[in-house]
């Protein structure tokens, strides 16, 4: 079960809820898949709405793993996600507010 006040956060694929978290070894793993981009270049991104599919991607790939996940972004090719690409950027968007939101 999600823990919101962890950063967790839920999507369901193929029917199946899964915990989304941007754990610090999610957060270099999403680094890496970047390449040359940074963090803070993908949160301008989503804060501007200038996101792409590749981000939210990243960013659910990241979140599964952090939340124990063996997965890889080629397994959610063809997976059904809950909300289709919509569902996905506003998990996605999510999980940057919970990591990067200092707690109140």
């Amino acid at each position: 079960m999600a823990n919101p006040f962890a950063g967790d956060v839920t999507l369901t694929i193929d029917g199946r809820a899964h915990v989304l978290r941007l754990t610090l070894g999610a957060l270099a793993e999403l680094e890496t898949a970047m390449g040359t981009d940074t963090i803070l270049a993908l949160v301008e991104r989503f804060e501007g709405g200038q996101f792409s599919s590749r981000d939210v991607l990243a960013l659910v790939v990241a979140g599964l793993r952090g939340g124990g996940w063996q997965g890889s972004a080629a397994d959610l090719m063809s997976a059904e996600i809950e909300g289709g690409l919509q569902g996905a950027a506003r998990v996605a968007a999510s999980l940057l507010a919970h990591a990067f939101t200092p707690p109140a």
